[in-house]
């Protein structure tokens, strides 16, 4: 980390400002003395105060930067300026003194402020320091252990929550599965609500893509270094594609999920429900749906009576998490394909507009043959043996379409229920099973071993049927490096879950292969869905699923990459021969 706080004005902003906010942190999770809480207020208006000066005087040095930055840092300054006068001008018993100290504001700007002054400063993950897949797996172990401790505080739970039981809530979250131990609702206060939301927002993009994304915001420039790693992480082509890779990340993500927050809080509105519980249920599902997190204010999920019928709701949520699951890339791509596209037909003689071959990338091309594919077969399954099942309780056609539909996407890793999942079918678990393994497309917020790993596999399969030596698809050939990954990728995913299968079927004597499969499954391609025998595991169950979650999050590849990677140069090849195999 470089330019650290310089100077003794600098250096003290910047640790009051640290230990406000770990103060802050405490304050919230814990029971304070009502005479602490005054303390507190008024050294965190100190601190912001401290903020303000800092803040003026890097403009005075500096000058402006960007217009956008300009307006963030105008709106903290005025809502430091708006605490401040109240405080220590205001009547304690007027509405805006009650509104700015009840509502947590100063807490929120201290928090933006502190994290404003951070981001400021220029984090360079040095190679010679880690490798990129050790960042990227540091970074969900922190982020892991930090919401365990925050869901630990007893302000954000009802009752006693155990050690095991906080980490496997985070470790889900974290990883974006769903699996939960404690129902989400019920269990968690608001505040742990809160917690979990953010977490499950922070990991289904990394808190690396956060961290250097808001940190160019900021500062306008990031290392050569950093886009070396986070080029690593996001998988973009060139290097001067990581900051159009980031740009796109965040404005996707934002776009959907505001759209579908406004969607979903429109199909509540028959719903008894105040306003206030109604935007956090759209603004909290809107979220879980685009990162295919799994989570649920409510105890039975979608299929909670009060919704269980609601089939706008439904759509919203299922086309919401497709759009998650389909990768922010292949997204960006077949947008851009499609503007091109439609400026071709309102502008045909312009040359810009013209033909371009391959606008269209191969990633996207198999990637979204793959999901529509195993989508229709997913769909017509489901509508065959669930028609006389649990889709009988839905009356009308549309809403066993609407009902069948949801229930074949979900498995893609959206965790998110609209039946009762112990009532399914054998035929309908065995395919829901298939169809977590397979999971969502890569670079997406969706787990299992990616749409373009299977495609790759089954295109291998084909092309040794033919007596093909290469794998040709859309007049390319598939890179033998590919092919090696896609093995890799799911020889390690079939060991790992038979590994973690034998030992909680070993720890459980009781509970079916079936069930057991079931959730080692959902675990390791972090997609959520139960047959419900998560909250009655034993303590080393919960680990092994925890283990499960975090493996299938940060990839099995990765890990093993991070723990044995020594890159040499292999100048020399030996002959080749061929191993009998069949």
């Amino acid at each position: 980390m470089h330019d650290k706080p310089s100077g003794v004005f600098n250096k003290l902003v910047f640790y009051s400002g640290l230990f406000a906010v770990l103060l802050a942190i405490i304050e919230t999770g814990f029971v304070f003395k009502v005479w602490l809480h005054g303390v507190a207020s008024t050294f965190y208006l100190i601190v912001l105060g401290l903020n303000f000066i800092e803040l003026l005087s890097q403009y005075v040095q500096k000058g402006i930067r960007s217009k956008l930055v300009l307006t963030f840092d105008l709106s903290i300054a005025l809502l430091v300026i708006a605490l401040l006068v109240t405080h220590f001008f205001a009547d304690n018993s007027s509405f805006l003194y009650k509104f700015l100290f009840e509502k947590s504001l100063i807490k929120i700007a201290l928090l933006v402020s502190f994290i404003r002054q951070l981001l400021v400063m220029e984090f360079s993950f040095k190679i010679v320091v880690a490798h990129p897949a050790q960042l990227f797996i540091l970074s969900f172990l922190l982020l892991i252990l930090l919401g365990t401790f925050l869901l630990m505080m007893p302000n954000a739970t009802y009752g006693h929550i155990a050690f095991v039981d906080a980490l496997f809530t985070a470790t889900s979250a974290v990883c974006i599965t769903g699996l939960a131990v404690k129902d989400t609702g019920a269990f968690f206060t608001p505040l742990g609500q809160i917690i979990i939301m953010c977490l499950f927002q922070l990991g289904g993009l990394g808190i690396l893509t956060f961290a250097t994304y808001f940190s160019y915001f900021f500062r306008g420039r990031i290392s050569y270094q950093t886009q070396l790693q986070i080029g690593h992480v996001t998988s973009a082509n060139r290097m001067s594609d990581v900051l159009k890779t980031l740009k796109v990340i965040f404005a996707v993500t934002f776009a959907v999920e505001s759209v579908a927050a406004i969607a979903i809080y429109l199909s509540m509105l028959d719903v008894p429900m105040s306003i206030h519980r109604r935007i956090f249920f759209s603004v909290f599902h809107a979220i879980s749906a685009f990162c295919n997190a799994g989570f649920s204010t409510m105890s039975d999920s979608l299929y909670e009576l009060q919704v269980r019928f609601n089939y706008p709701l439904q759509m919203v949520v299922a086309v919401t998490f497709l759009f998650g699951g389909l990768g922010f890339a292949i997204v960006a791509n077949v947008v851009e394909y499609l503007r091109h596209q439609v400026m071709r037909l309102l502008f045909p003689n312009r040359s810009r507009y013209g033909a371009k071959p391959w606008l269209l990338s191969i990633n996207s091309r198999i990637s979204l043959v793959t999901t529509l594919s195993l989508l229709v077969l997913a769909f017509v399954s489901v509508l065959v043996f669930e028609w006389q099942g649990t889709l009988t309780e839905h009356t009308s056609v549309i809403g066993k379409l609407v009902t069948g539909f949801f229930v074949a996407a979900s498995p893609r890793s959206s965790g998110i229920n609209v039946v009762d999942m112990a009532q399914l079918a054998p035929p309908t678990v065995m395919l829901t099973i298939a169809l977590m393994w397979v999971g969502a497309a890569p670079n997406s917020t969706g787990g299992g071993i990616k749409t373009t790993t299977f495609a790759v596999a089954v295109l291998n399969i084909v092309s040794l049927a033919r007596g093909y030596s290469r794998i040709e698809v859309f007049r390319r050939e598939i890179a033998d490096i590919s092919v090696k990954r896609a093995f890799a990728i799911i020889c390690l995913s079939v060991i790992i879950i038979a590994f973690g299968c034998t030992l909680i079927r070993w720890a459980e004597p009781n509970m079916s292969m079936t069930e057991v499969l079931f959730e080692s499954v959902s675990a390791y391609t972090t997609t959520g869905l139960s047959l419900g025998i998560t909250p009655h595991l034993s303590a080393f169950s919960k680990s092994v699923l925890i283990g499960l979650m975090f493996c299938g999050r940060v990839g099995a590849l990765t890990i093993l990459i991070a723990l044995l990677n020594r890159p040499r140069h292999q100048s020399y090849r030996y002959p080749s021969e061929e191993i009998i195999i069949t």
